[in-house]
């Protein structure tokens, strides 16, 4: 089979492919260090697997999956990642990635991985999945609202303007998002509720 490793950590990215080469049944790895550089291989070469870190220069690995979907390319994509994050995830089913998994595995379970998405099957790690089902959002719909323009850099005066409300509505609104992503700031609440894909 033929791989292509999109890592941009040159370490971790030069280890994988050599790992990968030892094994009896992978005739070439194709390694990129970043999104645009992977999309520029998979253009000339045929790959049977793509494995995408998630976060990556240029091109993201949810870039690089959605531009193999756009292009009805035959590559299976596994996507590695070390963030539990629900956006991500949600993003790269959407665009129907075959396997999602996290980075602190052995080479044999990625192994099993591949063989598991070559036989047309999927995998995703129970982590991620759990976080996806159980993860609700504490935060009303006008307070997502309310955070998705604090998000955007507007002033308390400027989201009771475009909001209609009173700048006492406003603060009151940003006390009980604060108190509910226990968060000790705006900019922290923000960092929290994209994290977790709570921003509507």
């Amino acid at each position: 089979m033929k791989l292509l490793v999109a890592e941009d950590q040159s370490m971790l990215r030069d280890a994988l492919c050599q790992l990968l080469m030892l094994e009896d049944d992978v005739e070439e790895v194709h390694a990129a260090s970043d999104g645009q550089e992977a999309i520029t291989l998979l253009e000339k070469e045929k790959v049977d697997v793509a494995i995408l870190d998630i976060e990556m220069p240029v091109k993201t690995g949810p870039d690089v999956l959605e531009w193999i979907r756009a292009n009805q390319r035959e590559t299976k994509v596994v996507i590695v990642t070390t963030f539990k994050r629900k956006g991500y995830f949600k993003r790269a089913l959407a665009a129907q990635v075959d396997a999602y998994v996290l980075k602190e595995r052995s080479i044999s379970d990625l192994m099993a991985t591949i063989h598991t998405v070559l036989a047309g099957q999927k995998e995703y790690s129970p982590e991620l999945v759990e976080g996806v089902a159980f993860d609700n959002n504490p935060l009303s719909q006008r307070e997502q609202e309310v955070l998705a323009m604090v998000a955007q850099g507007s002033t308390n005066q400027e989201i009771a303007e475009s909001l209609f409300l009173s700048n006492g509505t406003v603060r009151n609104y940003m006390t009980a998002i604060l108190t509910k992503l226990d968060a000790g700031n705006r900019t922290d609440a923000v960092r929290i509720a994209k994290e977790k894909d709570w921003l509507g």
